[in-house]
């Protein structure tokens, strides 16, 4: 496997920050859900949400190393005998989840940023984004967990997609982006 994308398959680079960033998906959504479940405020949820402040800012990293790496490289064509209008929904779809990786940890840094929060990358001191008690940390909070729920679904389509592709249509797109 080439470390570079071709016109015909995702690189070794392409593929392994679209799976890390899937598996960090996973537990960002099981952090969130779980801090939720506990008590407000409890050391456990503040643990929680310590790691899930760690991982978003994380997530926000390979976002931007993944929109670079796709900027500077070639990206495979689409597979043969797709219809304009799928290649458009493809082309949409990857576009808004790129998006979204970007907008959703920063809006959690806003909110936190707002709400005079200290945030840290696992451990080390992230400079917040608003000054504490800026009008922003509410609406950020809301748009925060309103695009995450957005991104779960266009990760489900995504995933459906990705299935159809295989299954239905016999193409190799699934087998393109496979880790191994």
């Amino acid at each position: 496997m080439s470390v570079r994308n071709t016109t015909s398959t995702w690189g070794a680079i392409a593929r392994l920050l679209h799976w890390v960033i899937a598996a960090l998906l996973v537990v960002q959504f099981t952090l969130a859900w779980s801090a939720d479940e506990l008590p407000e405020d409890s050391p456990q949820q503040l643990a929680l949400i310590a790691w899930h402040v760690s991982f978003g800012l994380t997530l926000l990293a390979l976002a931007v190393a993944r929109i670079a790496w796709r900027l500077a490289n070639p990206t495979p064509q689409p597979p043969a005998g797709a219809a304009r209008w799928e290649r458009i929904v493809a082309h949409v779809t990857q576009g808004l989840l790129y998006l979204l990786l970007l907008a959703i940890p920063l809006s959690g840094w806003v909110m936190a940023s707002g709400h005079g929060d200290a945030l840290a990358w696992f451990g080390v001191t992230v400079p917040p984004l608003v000054a504490k008690g800026a009008a922003v940390g509410r609406p950020a909070h809301e748009a925060h967990e309103v695009l995450a729920y957005l991104l779960l679904v266009l990760v489900g389509l995504h995933v459906l997609a990705a299935l159809k592709h295989h299954f239905v249509a016999g193409n190799d797109v699934l087998r393109r982006m496979r880790p191994w």
